[in-house]
C-alpha cells in the first residue's frame, strides 16, 4: 500500500449490499485505500455483502432500531457528529440525492468540507429531488462525478452544474477473473445468462422473457440463468410459467460472487429500460464473455462496440433482441471475433486507470477547498 497520501477520506453510501452503486463504492473504498488514503464508509442501510477496506461506520443499525422521523433527525446528528469528530479532509457521496428536505439539511448544514457527489444513475428521479431550482441551488458550483459521458452531458445542462465530469466505475479485473474460477456444485451446460436487481421497472426482465421466447434458444436447448433478487422475483417467475418458458428459465437467488456462471455463460444479456454505468458489461467482457444489451441511456453505447465486443439492439423491442440471441448462436464468426476483443475492449475501465482519475479530482478539491467550499 502506498504511503504517500495521508487524508482522510469519507466515503458515504446506501449499503454495501446487492446494487451497482453499492459495489461501486465497496470498490472505491479499495482503490482509494490502496493509494494510502485513510478511508471510512458511512452506509445509510445496513447491509453488507461486498468486500471493502477501511473502516465502516454503519447508521443503518440505528435506522433498524428506529425507523421513524425523528430517528432519521437523530441518525443526522450523528452523521454530523461523526464528521466533526474526524476532520475527514473529503467527502465522497454515493448515494442518490432524492428527498429534499433530507438533502438541503446534509448539503447546507452537514456537508461543511470538500465533496463530491457521485451521480450513478441517468434517470433524473433515481438521482435529484423532484424540483429542478432546488437541485441547481444546491449543486450548482458543487464538484460532481457522473459515471457516463450521456449523464453528464445531460445533467450538467439541465442543473447548470459548472464543476462536472466523468468517472467511470473502476473494477478490479484480478479479483473478477480470480473469483470466477471457484468451483460450484450446481452449474449447468449451455445457458445466457442475466444477472443483477429483480426489478422490472428498471431492468425490464418482462421483455428479456418475451425476447428469449421468441428466438431460436429453447430449440437449441440453451437455457436462460437469471441470478440475482428483488421485489419482482415471483412475478418474474411467474410471467415465465405464463409464457410457458419455466422449464428453460432457472432462477438461482443473489449470489455476492456471480462470477463462475458468467464465465461459463455463452454470454450476459441486459434489457434495462435505463442505467448510470452497467456493471455487468465490463465485468462479463472481462472474462471474455460477449454481451447483448439494448441501448439504453445511459452507458452500454460507451463500452459496446456493436460487432466488436458485443451487440447492441434497440430498447423496448423484443423481436430485435430475439434476433441478437439468434446471430450469437449461429453466427460463429460474429461470436468468435465479439468473444476475441472482449477482455482487452474494458482494459481503460481497470482499477489502475479509475484509481488515477480519483486521485486526481482530490487533488483538485484539495487545492480549490479555500476559494469553493
Amino acid at each position: 500500500m502506498s504511503k504517500s497520501n495521508n487524508k482522510k477520506i469519507c466515503i458515504v453510501a446506501q449499503s454495501l449490499s446487492k446494487g451497482g452503486a453499492e459495489r461501486s463504492s465497496a470498490l472505491l473504498s479499495k482503490m482509494l485505500f490502496s493509494l494510502g488514503y485513510d478511508v471510512h464508509i458511512v452506509t445509510i442501510l445496513s447491509g453488507v455483502d461486498y468486500e471493502y477496506s477501511g473502516k465502516l461506520f454503519n447508521l443503518g443499525e440505528l435506522k433498524d432500531k428506529r425507523d421513524t422521523f425523528f430517528g432519521r433527525l437523530h441518525r443526522l446528528q450523528v452523521f454530523k457528529k461523526y464528521l466533526k469528530t474526524h476532520q475527514f479532509d473529503v467527502i465522497i457521496d454515493n448515494r442518490s440525492r432524492v428527498q429534499a428536505f433530507t438533502e438541503f439539511i446534509i448539503t447546507t448544514f452537514i456537508y461543511k468540507l470538500p465533496t463530491v457527489y457521485v451521480i450513478h444513475n441517468f434517470e433524473t428521479s433515481k438521482s435529484f429531488t423532484k424540483y429542478a431550482w432546488l437541485n441547481t441551488l444546491l449543486y450548482k458550483n458543487k464538484m460532481m462525478t457522473c459515471v457516463s459521458s450521456e449523464a453528464k452531458m445531460k445533467f450538467e445542462t439541465q442543473f447548470k452544474l459548472n464543476r462536472i465530469k466523468v468517472i467511470y466505475n473502476g473494477f478490479d479485473f484480478k479479483t473478477i477473473e480470480l473469483q470466477s474460477q471457484e468451483q460450484i456444485a450446481d452449474q449447468i451446460a449451455d445457458y445466457i445468462i442475466y444477472y443483477g436487481r429483480i426489478d422490472d421497472d428498471h431492468k425490464n426482465l418482462i421483455l428479456l422473457l418475451e425476447a428469449y421466447k421468441q428466438s431460436k434458444l429453447i430449440a437449441q436447448k440453451i437455457r436462460l440463468l437469471i441470478l440475482g433478487d428483488g421485489p419482482d422475483i415471483q412475478s418474474i417467475e411467474n410471467y415465465s410459467k405464463q409464457l410457458q418458458i419455466n422449464d428453460n428459465v432457472v432462477f438461482k437467488g443473489f449470489t455476492s460472487n456471480p462470477y463462475p456462471y458468467v464465465k461459463n455463460a455463452k454470454f450476459t444479456l441486459l434489457t434495462s429500460r435505463h442505467e448510470g454505468f452497467p456493471m455487468v458489461i465490463p465485468e462479463s467482457l472481462s472474462l471474455e464473455v460477449p454481451v447483448i444489451s439494448v441501448d439504453c441511456k445511459s452507458g452500454p453505447s460507451e463500452v459496446i462496440t456493436n460487432g466488436f465486443n458485443g451487440l447492441l439492439v434497440e430498447n423496448y423491442n423484443a423481436k430485435a433482441l430475439a434476433d441478437a440471441m439468434n446471430s450469437f448462436i449461429f453466427d460463429l464468426d460474429l461470436y468468435s471475433k465479439c468473444k476475441s476483443n472482449a477482455k482487452k475492449s474494458v482494459e481503460q475501465f481497470s482499477v489502475e486507470y479509475i484509481s488515477k482519475d480519483w486521485q486526481n479530482v482530490i487533488n483538485t478539491l484539495d487545492e480549490t477547498s479555500k476559494t469553493n467550499f
